[in-house]
């Protein structure tokens, strides 16, 4: 009996070690897209200013060795693996502006004032994105910056034919023939948000099975 009471005092303090070793808590993920959430009161505004300068002088839709929002991404499906791709962008800022006509119609039916598109920037990025990775696929994209005349997106990108996208079960539904061009169709988060579909319920009754179908009155 005194053996199996000393065995017992000696494992006790060996289990009470092993629950103190579980870290409950914030992961980096967090304070990162904290950071973001505002990023005009953090460390990000001043690292923003310098970006810019550098963002303004490189090549438009340029690929990337690691996304700048590390959470953002990997929330969005980003993984460190061949076939996966960031690409970052700009779209300069504002609605259509078309140009003042001199001639032709009355003033009332010149139709410059009050212009504005149909899809948002982030869409937009997206498209001109897929335009110039044409062997690429858009899973998804986020904000990253914006000044006076432009704001910058990364948009991930997948090739569907790479052999380690094929493999992946998590991702390779991409693959499929029914994800061809998947951008232009707004099947993205962003295309979705653009087409109503975030929504359900009272509001949202005109924007499904889709815009088109309700003589385009659900937006």
């Amino acid at each position: 009996m005194v053996m199996q009471m000393t065995t017992n005092q000696e494992t006790a303090p060996a289990v009470e070690a092993e629950e103190k070793k579980t870290v409950k808590g914030k992961n980096m993920y967090h304070f990162i897209a904290e950071a973001w959430n505002r990023p005009s009161d953090t460390y990000v505004k001043d690292l923003q200013w310098e970006r810019l300068i550098e963002w303004r002088r490189e090549e438009n839709y340029i690929k990337l060795d690691h996304p700048t929002r590390l959470d953002r991404a990997r929330k969005l499906g980003f993984k460190a693996k061949q076939g996966i791709i960031v690409v970052r962008g700009r779209v300069r800022k504002g609605s259509l502006r078309r140009h003042q006509i001199r001639k032709g119609r009355r003033a009332k039916r010149r139709g410059i004032n009050k212009i504005t598109m149909g899809k948002s920037l982030q869409r937009i990025a997206e498209e001109r994105a897929a335009k110039k990775y044409p062997n690429m696929e858009v899973l998804n994209s986020y904000w990253v910056g914006m000044d006076g005349q432009h704001e910058w997106f990364e948009i991930i990108m997948v090739d569907p034919h790479h052999p380690v996208i094929k493999a992946d079960k998590t991702i390779n539904w991409i693959c499929s023939s029914k994800q061809k061009k998947r951008v232009y169709r707004g099947l993205t988060a962003a295309g979705k948000a653009g087409r109503g579909l975030k929504w359900k319920g009272k509001g949202a009754e005109k924007v499904r099975p889709s815009i088109k179908a309700h003589d385009r009155t659900g937006k």
